[in-house]
């Protein structure tokens, strides 16, 4: 960063608290997540204004030192007692030397200044948009660690939940909705739990409270997992994370205890995405010979499966399975919804490819090769493009030729061979 950014960047901060302090109607929400951290802002209903900035604080989290020594020469900013603070004498002037100095870029990411300046000729900015764009406190892993003490100050007994669950915040969650190539199935049913969650009220009202319990069923590598994280990005909900295969406990009988601190835990956890991997392993059919801990742990998965929904919880239930065949039918009642994951068609594998070497320059048919690939999940599609960009790159090229998609093709059809081989 140069001297002059890094005038700039101070200058921001100073105008943000100020702007911030004056207007109470400005929440956690119209703070950049760097502002959040630097002013110590952690989620509480009422803030405690004023924010103050001070040299020591813009060293320890943003690394600029002598912050008070690089703004002497700019005449719109005063540090106090030896850089305890550091404030704006004058707003006014010093939002014009701002913009006049090339701040209108950092104005359009930070709701903040987008506030104070969307009536200005100036700097034009949709103050409406630069908040949309802002990560929301909610989606942070601040804001999940935050809300897990709580939870935990309150009753440790869940802490054995936790052990037992991954908490993802939207923030930490790679997979975009926007790259996942849905099914017109698929898209009408995530619709529906749009529209769902934003009646939420309304549905309560008419006591319309069975919606939100998803079963995801589909071969592996065919998305489910994806998709189920996506939306956690996408509907702005942390996702707790459960497989089913750690849930059930070396001694049988802490099975169900298990299985309620989880749904207890979602429910204090609110609002959020349940996900439930594995499903089968537990709410699998149940024979007479059935280990009786086991349907204990069946009965008690059911159980609150009956109990937990999105409408009055909050809680979007998804359970995902690679062998429908193996539920209980008692278990299949309980969703709402079944949603099919094929294997994609020609269609959608063009439309995978497309979308997985969008920054790869591939020199290839797409056509061609989502014909060529009949029977091959999405995760085999990107298995095939890894290996044909390290092909390339093995040959000092950059691009991906057709030769380079036949090595991976080749790849994956290997990988059959040796899945389907008895070694026995």
């Amino acid at each position: 960063m140069s001297a002059d950014d890094e005038t700039l960047k101070l200058l921001e901060l100073a105008l943000t608290a100020e702007i911030f302090n004056r207007h109470t109607d400005l929440d956690i929400n119209d703070l950049t997540p760097e502002c959040r951290e630097l002013f110590g802002v952690n989620g509480e209903q009422e803030f405690k204004r004023p924010l103050l900035l001070s040299e020591g604080m813009i060293k320890r989290n943003l690394g600029i030192a002598d912050a008070c020594t690089k703004l002497s020469s700019v005449p719109v900013i005063a540090c106090e007692e030896f850089g305890q603070r550091i404030r704006v004498p004058s707003l006014e002037a010093a939002a014009g030397w701002f913009v006049r100095k090339g701040g209108v870029p950092l104005i359009r990411n930070n709701p903040t200044l987008a506030f104070y300046f969307r009536d200005s000729d100036t700097a034009p900015v949709s103050y409406d948009d630069v908040r949309a764009r802002n990560l929301p406190y909610e989606d942070t892993r601040a804001y999940v660690a935050k809300k897990t003490a709580e939870i935990l100050a309150a009753n440790e007994e869940f802490r054995h939940a936790l052990d037992l669950v991954i908490i993802s915040s939207p923030e930490e969650i790679e997979q975009n909705f926007e790259d996942i190539i849905c099914t017109e199935e698929q898209k009408r049913i995530i619709g529906k739990i749009r529209t769902a969650r934003k009646h939420r009220d309304l549905l309560a009202r008419h006591r319309i409270h069975e919606v939100g319990k998803l079963l995801f069923v589909g071969p592996p590598g065919t998305g489910k997992t994806s998709l189920a994280l996506a939306l956690s990005r996408e509907m702005h909900l942390p996702l707790i994370e459960v497989r089913l295969s750690m849930v059930t406990s070396q001694y049988l009988g802490e099975t169900s205890k298990n299985i309620d601190r989880i749904f207890d835990f979602a429910r204090k956890f609110a609002p959020c995405i349940l996900f439930i991997d594995e499903f089968d392993f537990v709410a699998k059919s149940r024979v007479a010979d059935d280990h009786g801990a086991m349907k204990r742990a069946v009965n008690s998965l059911l159980k609150n499966i009956d109990r937990i929904n999105l409408v009055k919880d909050g809680v979007l239930l998804i359970g995902a399975t690679n062998h429908p065949q193996l539920l209980d039918e008692a278990a299949w009642r309980r969703f709402d919804e079944i949603v099919e994951f094929g294997l994609p068609d020609t269609g959608m594998r063009f439309q995978i490819l497309k979308s997985v070497t969008a920054s790869i320059e591939c020199r290839c048919n797409f056509e061609v090769l989502a014909a060529a690939t009949e029977g091959f999940s999405g995760a085999d599609l990107r298995i095939l493009v890894k290996e044909a960009l390290l092909s390339a790159l093995m040959e000092g090229r950059a691009y991906i030729t057709d030769q380079d998609i036949e090595r991976g093709i080749l790849l994956i059809g290997t990988r059959g061979t040796v899945r389907t081989q008895n070694w026995l």
